[in-house]
């Protein structure tokens, strides 16, 4: 039998071959796959990053398999489903699935809190929402509008100045982050702090290394929450830890889910997306032309965009037993999304591989769905509409400066480096 921290440090396979590890024993062994490289953790350079994905459909890849590798604070591995009507059971059938806390990556270093609202369900969840859900309003974020804007103005100038730049590193990596510093009331000087702890937290996929970063970020969380409590600003930090549920004040544990969890999830997912948006439109010109010469598009390309470069594929724990395509599944077991795969379904799908901004009712698991729907959902698409309204008006035509610029992770990892010139 086959060591399987071996096998996490050698490169993903191109297929997702049967291994022969330790798994549940309710698992049958020919399910267990080794299927990293569908799960965003193998880059490559192709036009369509995604492709490889449709390997998944062939008639000989079962609908359910199982990875046996760990993910966040989780070591017993999960199932895997991916075409679109089984993500949408994952994501929708609550009697069968909860959240679990499966991103409550604090456990690793032994902490009680949990994320807010992310790991809770049913009551405690629609209560928890109820108080976060008005800061995140489509009214609310449209309140920087303006803001979002200029910055995004600002920041387009010098690669206007220079013919080009590095896009991902040095307007993809930072233009989300300054708008959620700047929303939440974190200090900028922070940016590459956060950016570095967070990239040991989501991408090291070493637990050493993740708990060295889950210690410093919350322990720095703490402080910054005890100086706001003592002065309070208007930010949104503020707002959370002198706001109330139901009539009563957070408790301590609450606020730091609170925070947690929007700190954990303002780094990283509209950077990837902008990343990509990007590499995309430098790899198809007569999109841009498209874009450029009918901005009213630019909503619906928004969630083909969406729609065609998912980032993260969600998991959900079984509350109780259950039989899909005929494998028994138990009551605690972990199953994963693969909305890389389901978003590409042609039976949810019309010519899923076509990108088409017209597309009408794309409904896509790029933010997820049902009850826990990305709380950031409003906020993702106006940065994202903005920073394409502004490049398309200002920038000229643009492509990748070099072959080099082409890598990209079909998952959140996304694109580290990616020069555009003119």
């Amino acid at each position: 039998m086959a060591d399987l921290m071996e096998i996490m440090m050698s490169p993903p396979p191109a297929d997702p071959v049967i291994l022969d590890v330790p798994a549940p024993a309710h698992v049958p062994k020919d399910l267990v796959r080794d299927l990293r490289a569908y799960q965003g953790l193998k880059p490559n350079t192709l036009d369509d990053p995604y492709l490889p994905s449709d390997r998944l459909r062939d008639a000989d890849i079962p609908p359910v398999m199982w990875s046996p590798f760990p993910a966040t604070w989780i070591t017993s591995g999960m199932w895997v489903v991916t075409s679109y009507k089984d993500c949408a059971k994952v994501y929708q059938d609550t009697e069968h699935f909860i959240s679990g806390g499966s991103a409550d990556f604090q456990k690793l270093i032994g902490e009680t809190f949990r994320c807010l609202p992310l790991s809770y369900d049913d009551k405690l969840h629609l209560a928890y929402r109820r108080f976060l859900n008005p800061f995140f309003s489509q009214k609310a974020v449209g309140e920087m509008d303006g803001y979002i804007r200029q910055l995004c103005d600002d920041m387009i100038d010098p690669f206007l100045a220079g013919n080009g730049g590095d896009f991902a590193h040095d307007f993809a990596r930072v233009f989300p982050v300054k708008v959620f510093l700047t929303l939440m009331g974190f200090p900028h000087t922070m940016l590459d702090q956060f950016l570095a702890w967070e990239d040991r937290i989501l991408h090291s996929r070493d637990f050493d290394i993740m708990r060295g970063a889950l210690t410093e970020v919350i322990a720095y969380l703490r402080k910054i929450m005890t100086d706001r409590e003592a002065v309070p600003q208007d930010d949104l930090l503020s707002k959370i830890l002198h706001g109330e549920i139901d009539g009563r004040p957070l408790t301590d544990e609450e606020k730091m889910g609170a925070v947690f969890l929007l700190w954990l999830g303002g780094l990283d997912t509209v950077a990837s997306t902008l990343g990509k948006m990007f590499r995309h439109l430098a790899l198809d010109h007569p999109l841009q032309a498209r874009l450029r010469e009918h901005p009213e598009l630019i909503p619906g390309a928004v969630e083909e965009f969406l729609r065609t470069q998912p980032l993260v594929f969600s998991m959900r724990q079984l509350r109780k037993d259950l039989t899909l395509h005929g494998i028994e599944m138990k009551a605690g077991d972990w199953i994963q999304a693969l909305s890389s795969q389901g978003n590409f379904d042609p039976e949810a799908f019309k010519c899923p591989r076509d990108f088409d901004p017209e597309r009408k009712a794309n409904r896509h698991f790029t933010l997820a769905s049902g009850p826990h729907l990305c709380l950031g959902a409003h906020l993702a698409r106006q940065e994202l509409r903005i920073a394409l309204e502004h490049w398309l008006r200002r920038v000229p035509t643009f492509s990748l400066a070099s072959e080099a610029d082409r890598e990209v992770y079909p998952g959140l990892h996304a694109t580290k480096t990616m020069q555009i010139a003119w």
